[in-house]
């Protein structure tokens, strides 16, 4: 029905692209004025545009012409010159929207348009990839156009030192990963000092890959971590218990279904990947534990870490969802196949899994500071992305980040043949069908790419392929480092590629191979080093000798292997052009779209055709019973096809139903999340106020007034008569702080004549008198920046207490929904009352450190001095976050919490080597 309408009335873009199209036209016109301009003259455009800007000319008029400006100095500076589909993409993402392009229609190119236009008001504009070499390759390849046009380019990678990203983010169109741009907003919101914060606001970001980053990993959030207390023992002692029990394998658990008589110790939930115990599991719990109740409050600990190591032993499989190399885990991502380095599972699961494969489990880490991406990217003023696939995610796009997604059209029509599924019964039937399509295409030195998901597929394919001696390559995250390698030479007559996920990979396959990679391997094998190489195939602007010498090779290779791909890609193209073969259909449309992408680019003939069986995960999880039976029924052979429109129709409808189970538990996600997101922006808001110099004696001062009234109230309640026992009270909390031995003390007779009002005032008058003498005793430099320094060690020491209860809290609360209660809603309802505690207890804590603390003596603290020797360390990579001990340092209690700010106890933290 969506079908028709949409021949009828025409697509949302089909819509959007009349508008955007006469916008586009106006840019093409100015091609031949602009070409007769000077160098000089294209260059003097910048400043020109700038000064229209300031005063009062808003970016939509300036388009037409900075648009015209890029192009002509890309061409000057590249010899690239955008075409027509990539100025209407650079509209849609000036309009803070998603661009769908297909692979290799020139992204990279088509951003540097709206960049310009954007970074002409001042503010910085982000162009976020998926990883380093992209960032680096992008920053450096575009940045000649830039710095022709007087705008300066910055990189933010694992790579560039933290002391050096302030300038980065300076410059005024600043490439980098969505990783470091997350890590390093986080990483800003701990800083002790203003100057050591590197990112200057969130104006304007292009996301490259934009479904894999806002999409994909929104599940994930960005964890910044130090190292929480060991308790790895307990891990291992729950997998060797792990170890003895029996599970039991369905497709999906029937809720209704008593649990008593199965004959299990634990349920494995293959739809919604998840173990669970059985009563008869938890008896043999409480009998290996010698415990009375596994669900007494007091064991709670235990269950957690006897549900992981359930979880990593039923529902983690080796080599699908992590490898294990160096003695260390590694998890696979689901959608690139790519190994994720770096990143832990969190919540004690990545220790079962290396409990589960006996490598050495690591010390638990203790979350400093946390962010979704979803959250992240909403923080900027415009937001746009670009793709090759988005369309079938639009309603995320839509409802999470106010997006729409626009179709641009292709420079070059389609011509690639996309055939319909071919179903088969069982696997051995696809694995023969797969083995003997693979043999056709190369008897006629027509290159196949064969997409798997999971590298067990992939090396069983491959070991079958041997047995025939067919030479092929494979690519899964074991053979990660020669990616590039691999991808690019795919599309070589006779080339037989078996690769596990293809999405994001960043390097395009080329018909008759790649000329450049063939450049590349020929200087490896003449000795030249890794890093010479990368500066030899690099952008960069260098006056060095044997880099340029490096570069002349690097091009003369290119002209010798050039003649040959010419003639390679003809040979490919009279054969069919690149044929790409799926193995299984992934659980997102999405992905399946970007492996039949990899064919058919800029024009190239190509097929693409998935094989499917009905053994498979989809369809054995989600796909139809009544299908099932259908096939059985036929009696056909197993590597015969059957081509019917009703199983096309099945298998999109399973994956329809995953992604949108999937949608829901993002949008789930979100919904736990901006509560704390809320939370955040308050401390994060407030806190920059404090690092921005403000003075925050005032502040203090008010906090001192409500911590009395406070006491006072919790002393005295509703009583009207004060007794001697509620001055003891009082006196017990501030004396020392700011009661002295002889402050604050009444006769019988005095308390008569006493209330609640009175004794607030007076304490008020004593706390206001100390804190005055403090004052001028250290001097009013020095207070103020002890007032800062506590205050911020304060807020950061309480928040990441805050968040890890937050967690706890969030953990539990699903239970609520069995007494008809909506976790969520009891999720904010108590997460705002615990934000109220937390705001207490930062008020209380730094009242009594203003009091407490001495200060050495040694000179006047200088701001810059002092924030040069505090330094934010480690973050992603789990180090401890420790900033040095300011000058001015509070004597804090063993039981205090550190002032360092790592939210430990201080005798546990910095004073662990005191006597």
């Amino acid at each position: 029905m969506a079908g028709l309408l949409e021949k009828i009335f025409g697509t949302h873009s089909s819509h959007e692209l009349k508008k955007i199209y006469p916008i586009a036209d106006k840019v093409m016109a100015l091609e031949d004025e602009y070409r007769k301009l000077t160098d000089e003259q294209l260059r003097g455009k910048t400043a020109e545009f700038k000064e229209r800007y300031q005063n009062g000319e808003d970016l939509d008029k300036l388009l037409p012409e900075a648009f015209a400006t890029m192009r002509e100095a890309s061409d000057r500076v590249l010899g690239m010159r955008h075409y027509r589909v990539q100025v209407i993409g650079g509209i849609v993402l000036h309009q803070g929207r998603i661009a769908e392009m297909k692979t290799g229609e020139g992204k990279t190119l088509m951003a540097t348009l709206p960049a310009y236009l954007n970074a002409l008001t001042g503010k910085g504009v982000h162009i976020v990839t998926v990883n380093d070499y992209l960032a680096k390759r992008d920053s450096e390849w575009m940045g000649k156009v830039y710095r022709y046009l007087g705008l300066s380019t910055g990189l933010v990678i694992h790579a560039v030192a933290p002391q050096d990203r302030k300038a980065m983010y300076e410059a005024d169109i600043t490439y980098g990963t969505n990783n470091e741009f997350g890590f390093d907003y986080l990483r800003d919101n701990m800083a002790i000092y203003m100057n050591q914060r590197v990112q200057r606001g969130h104006a304007f970001a292009i996301v490259d890959e934009v479904d894999s980053i806002l999409i994909d990993e929104a599940r994930t959030p960005l964890i910044i971590s130090g190292q929480g207390e060991e308790s790895t023992a307990m891990y291992q002692l729950a997998d060797r218990f792990a170890q003895t029990l029996s599970a039991l394998r369905v497709k999906e658990v029937d809720a209704k279904e008593e649990q008593d008589d199965i004959d299990a110790d634990y349920i494995i939930d293959e739809k919604a990947r998840t173990a669970t115990l059985t009563p008869k599991g938890q008896q043999r719990a409480e009998q290996y534990f010698h415990i009375d109740n596994l669900s007494d409050p007091e064991n709670t600990t235990l269950m957690h870490h006897i549900n992981q190591a359930i979880k990593a032993r039923g529902v983690m499989q080796r080599d699908v969802d992590y490898v294990v190399r160096d003695g260390q885990i590694i998890i696979v991502d689901e959608f690139t196949g790519r190994l994720m380095f770096g990143r832990r599972y969190n919540e004690g699961l990545h220790q079962a899994i290396e409990a589960k494969e006996g490598v050495k489990v690591q010390n638990e880490s203790k979350t400093l500071a946390t962010i979704t991406f979803q959250n992240f990217f909403r923080l900027y003023g415009k937001l746009s992305g670009m793709t090759g696939t988005a369309l079938t995610e639009e309603e995320e796009f839509r409802s999470i980040y106010k997006l729409d997604v626009i179709e641009v059209p292709t420079n070059r029509p389609v011509i690639r043949k996309d055939n319909p599924d071919a179903v088969y019964k069982n696997e051995r039937g696809k694995m023969l069908a797969t083995i003997r399509r693979i043999e056709e295409c190369h008897a006629k030195g027509q290159p196949i790419l064969v997409g798997t998901v999971s590298i067990e597929k992939s090396e069983m394919l491959s070991s079958m392929l041997k047995k025939r001696g067919i030479k092929h390559t494979v690519l899964n995250a074991k053979y990660h480092e020669q990616e590039a390698e691999i991808v690019a030479q795919a599309g070589k007559p006779y080339a037989v590629t078996i690769a596990t996920n293809m999405a994001g990979r960043g390097t395009d396959i080329k018909l008759g191979g790649n000329d450049e990679q063939m450049a590349v391997a020929t200087m490896k094998k003449e000795g030249y080093s890794e890093e010479l190489l990368v500066e030899a195939t690099g952008y960069a602007d260098t006056d060095d000798e044997e880099i340029l010498a490096a570069r002349a090779r690097y091009n003369e290779l290119l002209e010798e292997y050039g003649v040959q791909v010419k003639k390679d890609a003809e040979i490919v193209r009279a054969a069919g052009g690149l044929y790409i073969l799926g193995t299984e259909r992934h659980e997102s449309r999405r992905i399946d779209n970007q492996l039949r992408g990899r064919a058919g680019r800029q024009g190239d003939p190509g097929e693409s055709s998935f094989y499917i069986s009905m053994e498979d995960d989809l369809m054995r999880l989600f796909g139809s019973e009544r299908i099932q039976k259908m096939m059985e029924n036929l009696g056909i052979a197993d590597d015969e096809p059957i081509d019917q429109k009703i199983l096309s129709g099945a298998i999109e409808n399973a994956q329809k139903k995953i992604e949108g189970r999937n949608f829901s538990i993002r949008k789930h996600v979100l919904e736990y999340d901006d509560v704390m997101n809320t939370q955040r922006e308050t401390i994060y808001s407030q806190r920059l106020k404090v690092l921005s110099g403000e003075d925050v004696s005032g502040n203090i001062l008010s906090m001192i007034d409500t911590t009395i009234e406070n006491a006072v109230h919790a002393a005295v309640g509703e009583h009207q008569v004060i007794t001697q026992e509620m001055i003891d009270t009082l006196r017990h909390r501030f004396q020392g702080i700011f009661i002295g031995p002889e402050d604050f003390t009444y006769t019988d007779e005095e308390l008569d004549d006493l209330h609640a009002e009175g004794l607030v005032n007076e304490l008020k008058d004593l706390a206001h008198k100390a804190y005055k003498e403090k004052e001028e005793n250290v001097g009013s430099p020095i207070m103020r920046e002890l007032e800062r320094v506590i205050l911020l060690r304060n807020v950061d020491s309480k928040w990441m207490e805050h968040i890890d209860a937050m967690t706890e809290l969030r953990n539990g609360i699903g239970l609520r929904a069995y007494g008809q209660h909506d976790p969520v809603i009891e999720y904010k309802r108590e997460g705002f009352d615990m934000f109220d505690a937390m705001i207490d207890a930062i008020r209380e804590d730094t009242v009594r450190m203003i009091f407490l603390a001495q200060i050495r003596r040694q000179e006047e603290p200088k701001r810059e001095q002092v924030a040069h020797e505090t330094s934010a360390q480690g973050a992603d990579d789990g180090s401890e976050v420790k900033p040095t001990p300011h000058r001015a340092e509070a004597k804090v209690g063993r039981n205090d919490p550190c002032p360092c700010g790592s939210g430990l106890k201080y005798k546990k933290c910095c004073g662990k080597n005191e006597e």
